[in-house]
């Protein structure tokens, strides 16, 4: 989706500010003895509630209104009997539609007591995903978003996921662009412009390089099996940057 108006820009960030506040309200509940179709029932009711539909149920008949991944899991885990235990490592991953806008957003949680670790796994995510949001502009490469997240990976010895990509989003759940890396890349020679809209989703790993298909058809694993951690938000590009549209409120 290319954003050309306020309105636009508006409704965008109603449904960004749906997604962000229902991940934050998914995770403080996160605590030992809850499973994760539990706390899936609390993010649907929280989207149902603001009047949003979740985009993974609807566009592709996802089995649970949010993606909720533990431990060894690093992506589209299926929300069902699963205990979430002291220590584990939690994404939430949430997308939803409202009048006709999608959003994007997730984040990895960890449930106490927290390990040093892989606190700093943590921390090191958020600041993978700032730095990529860091490169959008109006003009500038859709590679520099991967590079720029690639240099930093590399300084600290971390891996990145690769062939798990940011999309573009908007006016369905997945558009162009399409496949954004957020590891190195070189011939893509794409160029960001102004009103785009688009993830920056980087899966931060010790040791894991791409997402494998686990028996459900859904959910995915680290090969090699590592630590993955994942924050994504849903931006806009323009001239002087990026608005973030998926943050609380």
């Amino acid at each position: 989706m290319t954003i050309t108006q306020d309105d636009e820009l508006q409704g965008l960030q109603v449904i960004g500010r749906i997604v962000a506040n229902t991940v934050r309200a998914m995770s403080r509940a996160l605590e030992p003895g809850i499973t994760t179709r539990e706390l899936d029932d609390i993010g649907r009711a929280l989207l149902d509630a603001a009047g949003a539909v979740s985009a993974p149920e609807a566009t592709y008949d996802f089995p649970g209104a949010t993606c909720i991944s533990v431990n060894e899991e690093i992506a589209h885990g299926i929300p069902g009997a699963r205990v979430i235990k002291a220590g584990d490592l939690v994404n939430i991953d949430v997308s939803a539609s409202k009048d006709g806008f999608f959003a994007d957003t997730g984040a990895t949680f960890q449930v106490p007591p927290v390990k040093q670790r892989m606190d700093q796994l943590c921390r090191d995510g958020q600041r993978a995903m700032q730095i990529g949001i860091a490169q959008v502009g109006h003009g500038k490469p859709l590679a520099g978003i991967g590079n720029a997240i690639g240099q930093f990976a590399q300084k600290r010895g971390y891996s990145l996921i690769r062939n798990l990509a940011s999309h573009g989003v908007g006016r369905a759940l997945h558009e162009e662009p399409s496949e954004i890396a957020t590891w190195p890349t070189r011939g893509d020679r794409r160029r960001i412009h102004r009103g785009m809209v688009m993830t920056v989703e980087p899966f931060l790993s010790r040791g894991g390089l791409l997402a494998m298909d686990g028996a459900d058809g859904w959910t995915l694993y680290a090969d090699p099996p590592a630590p993955v951690v994942q924050y994504e938000h849903t931006i806009v590009a323009t001239d002087k940057g990026a608005i973030i549209v998926t943050l609380p409120g």
